[in-house]
């Protein structure tokens, strides 16, 4: 008995001693002259010091820890740091000090590849490359070590953080969901319903654009469905296959970037998170920062009103007027001499089976399923006495993989119970739906990746003292309105601009916020409009431009030349953009409240069509 008492007393004895007394908690790497923070964790309270490139730093423990505020160096290179209490030195840490300019080398580097090479993952990639290079640095032997880092360390920490994972499931989810409504032909179905109402030219385009805002939840499966579908009708009511174009691809991105829950959500929602956690002392929901901001994106909600303004009136301008009084006079749907490529092979595998049935309630039940689970889950996992409280409170995360799950399941059973599909067929169509995703997954995951770099070389911080002390914080969002169109204008992406573009905005936008002392509750609307504009000015860019992916599926969907659907397209993005930065975003940064600012822009853009719009019945003058 004495030698076990011994034993346990030696046991005791060694982890008490080889428990350390203190843990250094230090930044990889500091930015030269940018201040800093260190914190450390300590056994005993009282002031402590921290020494390393020949300063010293002091702090006060409190409640088992100390901090060191504005820790600064002005030399660049490897910097010891040691953490001392009186003359005992009780941890280290080793950092490096680099040039403030290399912070911002990664995210602009992937900006400028994505640009010249119109391919974002390569950019997003080597991005993440060189910042954990800078890191390191920049020498000779870390070359290959950083590059091996990346993906060692980076992309499977972005892969494997279980919020990140809840993300990617849900996203999955709500394409294998969308693959088999597609596949049982409940899509259709919708369809079907929708046209029989369509009876005349403006009827036809109506309709074309009350289905492009119901298929709500995937922009690729509204612009392959609405355009495949709906040529037939506005073939034969004389409508222009530009017009048709543009109907499909003003509506797919627009209402999928707005929308509750759709396959844009769990991207959005996992960016802004990722972004979120770079700030210090903030901790709102990501999904409520995404709902919040869903009222200053004034670009396409404006675009939405304008579809249905163009659609109803029947009276266009441009290019667009040209089609479209061709379409009608002589009966020639597309501009003679054009070259038309069909996506013939597109969504294949999710078109419905021929001869099968065509019931709209395979699609409706299921989506409703899937709205009022995340509903119901947001409710569940919520707290608090007012709705707002309850939401921003819950466990989005959870939700959203709760309600996407059970909705496959609900479009599953009732495809077997029907026996439209075998179980074998359904599993395809599923991973069908599941495959249609894959891509904006891998975007995502590498942007989470640069979003890990440009955190540890403090890119936010660095983009604050250059900017923070001169930009006005109301023009922030016109700005990275503009900055992220010219990106998706030049890249054809808009998820790829938001990968790139989020992890730098938000953090820079509360950044800026704090250096203006504005970071209260009535000052939040910069960050919302900022969190908004990326987004919103990346689909404005990617309906411009000629290269993106939504742009060509719509042209390819709607049987129309490409360079016609962009020359006819694009005045009317540029009408929408422009009274969207005027009307909408100017004005909700100098604190007009954003619904009240998309009143007057939806007033000024009625008012320009009207003044613009001529009726497209009419013959040409």
């Amino acid at each position: 008995m004495k030698q076990i008492l011994r034993f346990l007393a030696l046991m005791l004895a060694f982890v008490s001693a080889s428990a350390p007394a203190a843990v250094l908690d230090a930044p990889e790497v500091f930015l030269r002259n940018i201040e800093s923070t260190v914190s450390a964790s300590v056994e005993t309270a009282g002031s402590y010091t921290l020494s390393g490139g020949g300063r010293q730093f002091v702090g006060v423990a409190r409640d088992g820890s100390v901090s060191f505020e504005g820790v600064s160096f002005s030399q660049s290179g490897p910097v010891s740091l040691s953490l001392q209490r009186g003359s005992e030195t009780l941890a280290t840490a080793d950092s490096r000090v680099i040039a403030g300019w290399l912070a911002i080398v990664p995210p602009f580097l992937a900006i400028a590849i994505a640009l010249v090479f119109r391919s974002v993952i390569p950019a997003l990639f080597i991005g993440a490359w060189v910042g954990v290079l800078a890191a390191g640095g920049f020498t000779f032997s870390s070359l290959v070590d950083s590059l091996l880092r990346v993906f060692q360390t980076y992309v499977r920490d972005a892969v494997a953080d279980p919020d990140h994972a809840a993300i990617m499931l849900f996203t999955f989810m709500i394409g294998g969901m969308v693959g088999i409504v597609s596949r049982n032909g409940g899509m259709q179905g919708v369809v079907d319903h929708m046209v029989k109402w369509a009876n005349t030219a403006r009827r036809g385009q109506v309709a074309t654009a009350i289905m492009g805002v119901a298929i709500f939840f995937d922009d690729y499966a509204n612009t392959l469905v609405v355009g495949n579908t709906m040529r037939k009708v506005s073939d034969a009511l004389r409508i222009s296959r530009e017009k048709l174009a543009f109907l499909v691809d003003a509506t797919a991105a627009p209402i999928s970037c707005v929308a509750l829950v759709t396959t844009w959500v769990g991207y959005e929602v996992g960016l802004i998170d990722a972004a979120v956690g770079q700030i210090a002392g903030y901790d709102e929901s990501a999904y409520l920062i995404y709902l919040r901001s869903i009222g200053y994106s004034f670009y396409p909600l404006l675009m939405l009103l304008f579809v249905f303004l163009v659609a109803g009136s029947g009276r266009d301008f441009g290019a667009m007027l040209k089609a479209e009084r061709r379409a009608r006079t002589t009966g020639q749907l597309t501009e003679p001499g054009s070259e038309i490529v069909h996506g013939e092979n597109e969504g294949r595998e999710i078109e419905p089976l021929p001869g099968g049935t065509r019931r709209a309630i395979n699609a409706v039940v299921p989506v409703v399923v899937l709205i009022s689970g995340v509903l119901f889950g947001l409710y569940v996992t919520g707290e608090g006495d007012t709705l707002q409280d309850i939401i921003g409170s819950a466990d989005s995360y959870k939700a959203l993989m709760w309600a996407s799950l059970v909705a496959v399941l609900v479009a599953f059973v009732m495809t077997l119970a029907q026996r439209i599909l075998t179980v074998e067929q359904a599993i395809q169509a599923w991973y069908s739906g599941i495959k249609l995703m894959l891509f904006a997954m891998i975007v995502l995951v590498l942007a989470w990746t640069l979003s890990s770099v440009t955190e540890l070389l403090h890119t936010a911080d660095y983009l604050v003292s250059l900017l923070g002390d001169f930009l006005p914080p109301a023009v922030l969002p016109a700005m990275i309105f503009v900055l992220a169109a010219v990106t998706a204008f030049a890249t054809g992406t808009s998820w790829g601009t938001m990968g790139i573009l989020l992890p730098i905005v938000v953090p820079l936008a509360w950044a800026i916020l704090a250096a203006n002392g504005m970071t209260g509750a009535d000052d939040l609307h910069i960050l919302y409009s900022s969190v908004a504009c990326v987004l919103t000015g990346a689909v404005w860019g990617d309906h411009c431009s000629p290269i993106s992916d939504t742009t060509i599926l719509s042209s390819m969907a709607s049987g129309c030349n490409h360079m016609d659907h962009v020359r006819t397209q694009l005045p009317y993005a540029l009408l929408t953009g422009i009274v969207a930065i005027v009307g909408g975003t100017l004005p909700a940064g100098f604190g007009v409240p954003w619904w009240l600012a998309l009143l007057i822009s939806a007033a000024v853009l009625i008012t320009v069509h009207r003044l613009l719009g001529k009726p497209t019945d009419s013959s040409p003058a």
